[in-house]
């Protein structure tokens, strides 16, 4: 008989704490080892927790909905299947809302809590004026608050959190940014201004009320941290997809013999990884008043769920084959939809492609996907009437697959002659694919 922990897992070495969003198991279910137990949800990656152990889920110590720090006492397993549950969680558990707490849970007091990284945080000081675990800890934060507030001058000690601990998260210090115009910036860096605050709406009789999730909320941030931070124009190319056809009707079976499902967005992305290169500018990223040309190309698919949008990335594209690239996006696309994805798959991204086209998007303007420069935005590939010139050089009418394509890109260090020539070279490399590429 043995009584096995299950503790908030670590996904990714910045990452603090997580939301356990979802049981996937209930008070006394019986449960097999790695079969999934709960769903957590990071600043990363939405994902699927799998049992430690076998045996009989024996107690529950973090509700749905609560945020706590990782290697938190999440529940009990009980390994002898004889042993009762202690029964449902507590009346005070039941009665736990659903927003992050702002000190550890009780379970989690019991030990000392965990830094990033796995150490553990020593207990506090006494009265002798030194420097607490919480303060060390609130004073760490993760890289991409601490890269914020270098670039906006901002003292992390001074803005109050809301994060275990008092850790200031990554909305504590926009938010902050956005409310303090005057703050001190870095050279270079883009001064934040007042953002008004959106008025209060209230719901009407029948409406149903439903807080943003975790995912929604984490998509939201970043979308309008993009806007605020980099000067965003979209530039609009027509591409003829007759070739790319023809080639996915030739090759449509050995492919699939080789597991590789020759989709046109897989096309696309072997067109901007081979110019990428070529082009660097649209495979950098701005650090304050400095450009970083990327030495990888790590091309980020936009994966449309059912509970929001995730980015896994598909690392050296430029290295892979048409087959192989097909086969990763097809991967990655699976295991987004399953919450299978690991932290590192969703990072390191130099450019991204979403393809709203599928749902019969004709053309869009998507927003960059921060730190990046350049976001690539893929429209319906449909037949459609096409002026063509035949060899004896009149012109004619023909059916022809045709698609828009459409990049938006950081005009702080993308000018619009650099942005049109990458896309006229994938227009180019898409209508003159050649057959010995698959």
């Amino acid at each position: 008989m043995a009584r096995i922990d299950v503790l908030m897992p670590q996904m990714g070495e910045s990452i603090a704490e997580g939301t356990l969003s979802k049981w996937l198991k209930h008070l006394g279910d019986e449960v097999k080892r790695d079969e999934p137990l709960f769903e957590i949800s990071t600043d990363k990656v939405d994902a699927e927790i799998p049992a430690p152990t076998a045996g009989v889920l024996a107690e529950i110590k973090v509700q749905e909905g609560q945020t706590v720090p990782v290697q938190t006492l999440v529940a009990v397993i009980e390994t002898d299947k004889s042993v009762a549950t202690t029964g449902a969680p507590s009346a005070a558990a039941q009665r736990a809302p659903a927003a992050a707490p702002t000190a550890p849970p009780v379970a989690a007091a019991q030990r000392a809590p965990a830094a990033p990284g796995g150490a553990v945080v020593a207990a506090p000081k006494g009265g002798d004026g030194g420097e607490t675990a919480e303060e060390r800890l609130r004073r760490k934060s993760t890289p991409l608050v601490r890269k914020i507030a270098a670039e906006h001058q901002v003292d992390i000690a001074t803005i109050p959190g809301t994060g275990f601990a008092g850790r200031v998260t990554k909305q504590d210090i926009l938010g902050y940014i956005e409310r303090s115009p005057t703050a001190p910036v870095a050279p270079g860096a883009p001064t934040p201004s007042p953002q008004p605050l959106a008025p209060a709406v209230e719901p009407w009789p029948g409406d149903r009320v439903e807080p943003f999730s975790k995912i929604r909320k984490i998509t939201a941030d970043h979308m309008i941290m993009s806007r605020r931070v980099s000067a965003h124009v979209t530039s609009f190319f027509e591409v003829d997809y007759s070739r790319v056809a023809e080639l996915r009707r030739k090759h449509k079976a050995t492919g699939a013999e080789r597991g590789a499902n020759l989709t046109y967005l897989a096309f696309i992305a072997k067109a901007c990884a081979e110019n990428l290169r070529k082009h660097r500018i649209v495979n950098a990223a701005v650090s304050g008043d400095t450009i970083i040309y990327r030495q990888d190309v790590n091309i980020g698919i936009a994966v449309a769920l059912d509970w929001g949008l995730i980015v896994p990335v598909v690392k050296r594209a430029d290295e892979l084959s048409l087959s192989g690239l097909a086969r990763a996006i097809s991967d990655l696309g699976e295991r987004a939809r399953t919450k299978k994805l690991s932290p590192d798959e969703i990072q390191r991204g130099t450019f991204t492609i979403t393809n709203p086209g599928v749902f019969g998007s004709y053309a869009g303007a998507p927003i960059i996907n921060q730190p990046q420069v350049a976001i690539l935005g893929v429209g319906a590939i449909e037949k459609r009437p096409k002026v063509v010139t035949l060899p004896d050089g009149t012109d004619t009418i023909a059916i022809r697959t045709m698609g828009m394509v459409s990049m938006s890109y950081d005009h702080r260090v993308v000018d619009g002659a650099d942005a049109d020539r990458f896309l006229a070279d994938v227009k180019r490399t898409l209508e003159n694919f050649p057959d010995g590429a698959i």
